[in-house]
């Protein structure tokens, strides 16, 4: 058809102007009346709009789980003297005025006069009070048997008696020197059944259980005797110290032949201090005249036959 229109147009261009402009509107009609039968013939293509989509489904977000909560510690172990260091550990020591090695039963621990000393842990006071060697002290009972000793203090707390509970950290006592002391410090123990244990295996620690607790570690002790070093020596030890080196030239005196250090030794034993005690005599009971004695007899009488008759009333 297209070839033929093409023929067609050619053939105008060869009319006359009224004619070709006649065969021209023919030709248009025909060539409109071909472009609609085309078109009535061509498949329809239907243009449709997509559905709109549904929102896609957030998943929820994931549960977030807490971790399941430490176990309450069986016991919670803290320190006496937070932030001081011990300076003489637990086990075998010779003192200055000592001749032999010991068991240091517990550790000290040096800090000025007066430091608050805290119980490590919570537990009931089972002494408070003042000994010979100990000076003033306190003593605690804890968990599984544990038993704790404060010693040289120089103020327990009034509160503090027997039977009294005490939290861990709260204050039991300031630091002194009293008793037989060297310097201000804290004498401090750990005993189970009686038995000494080394406090360091102990301080500033937690325990889930009563298995957890360290007691065969913390019973053992090097073999090894630590000669202490101390800047005072009580005057006491003084003394004692003199006499035994006095006691000691006398004996070797004695082997070589020489009394003279015997006699000095003996000199040094009668200068030591010695408490003396003195009664005063109680002064004579006098007996009460023979009359005065004969009328309380019978006031005494009258009295009780007045609460025989008021009875039998």
């Amino acid at each position: 058809m297209d070839f033929k229109l093409l023929a067609a147009a050619g053939r105008l261009g060869a009319m006359r102007p009224d004619a070709a402009l006649a065969a021209f509107v023919g030709l248009s009609a025909v060539t409109a009346a071909y472009a609609v039968q085309t078109l009535a013939a061509a498949p329809q293509i239907t243009l449709t709009a997509a559905p709109a989509s549904a929102p896609a489904a957030t998943a929820p977000p994931p549960a977030t789980t807490s971790p399941p909560a430490e176990p309450e510690p069986f016991l919670i172990f803290g320190e006496p003297l937070p932030g001081h260091a011990v300076n003489s550990p637990f086990g075998l020591r010779r003192m200055p005025w000592e001749a032999h090695g010991r068991l240091h039963e517990g550790v000290d621990i040096a800090a000025p006069g007066g430091t608050p000393v805290r119980a490590a842990a919570s537990g009931v006071v089972t002494r408070a009070g003042v000994s010979f060697g100990y000076g003033r002290f306190v003593e605690v009972r804890h968990a599984a048997d544990l038993v704790t000793l404060y010693a040289h203090l120089g103020k327990v707390e009034r509160h503090l008696k027997p039977g009294v509970a005490v939290e861990g950290g709260s204050v039991l006592g300031r630091v002194g020197s009293t008793g037989t002391s060297t310097g201000p410090h804290l004498h401090f123990e750990v005993r189970r059944d009686g038995r000494p244990l080394d406090p360091a295996a102990f301080m500033g620690r937690r325990f889930a259980t009563v298995d957890d607790l360290p007691l065969k570690t913390a019973a053992r002790y090097s073999r090894r005797v630590r000669v202490a070093q101390v800047s005072v020596i009580p005057k006491q030890k003084q003394i004692e110290m003199a006499a035994r080196e006095a006691g000691a030239k006398a004996a070797k005196a004695a082997k070589a032949g020489d009394p003279k250090p015997a006699a000095e030794a003996r000199a040094s034993e009668a200068a030591r201090p010695r408490a003396i005690l003195q009664f005063a005599a109680r002064p004579p009971v006098e007996a009460p005249p023979p009359a005065m004695a004969a009328s309380a007899e019978s006031q005494a009488v009258d009295a009780v036959a007045e609460l025989v008759a008021e009875a039998e009333s």
